[in-house]
């Protein structure tokens, strides 16, 4: 079946039919990306300036903890996405399975983290600052 002949060389090498998937979550957590942080951007520029308890106020409201939560999540998703595609176009043998593991590690326990951090602020109970109330 032409095992010589280019054809042959190339045959079966085609599209694994997952790169427009690909492609399309990219584009979709990008997007994500740009609502939620612009979110927190003009959140937090409204907010005054110092004020920690009034951020943790903030923070603390189930709406605005959700926001934040969907970004953590759509950043290191888009993070892995657009790695995972780096390291399959420049690591190559043994090292591609260890980098993706690494990368997937990575991607999750970053997200953990944040998340964590969040909803430990959310649920946490609202004390009154230094004057008290």
């Amino acid at each position: 079946m032409g095992d010589g002949t280019h054809l042959g060389k190339v045959r079966g090498l085609g599209s694994s039919g997952h790169g427009s998937q690909h492609w399309l979550q990219q584009r979709l957590t990008a997007l994500g990306n740009i609502l939620l942080v612009g979110f927190l951007f003009v959140s937090l520029i409204r907010l005054p300036l110092g004020d920690h308890a009034a951020v943790l106020r903030w923070a603390s409201d189930p709406m605005v903890a959700l926001a934040l939560i969907l970004m953590v999540v759509s950043v290191f998703w888009h993070l892995r996405l657009g790695l995972q595609v780096l390291i399959e176009d420049y690591v190559h043998g043994p090292m591609l399975l260890l980098a993706l593991v690494l990368l997937n590690f990575y991607a999750i326990g970053g997200a953990a983290y944040g998340i964590f951090t969040i909803a430990r602020i959310a649920l946490a109970p609202v004390t009154a600052g230094p004057g008290g109330m």
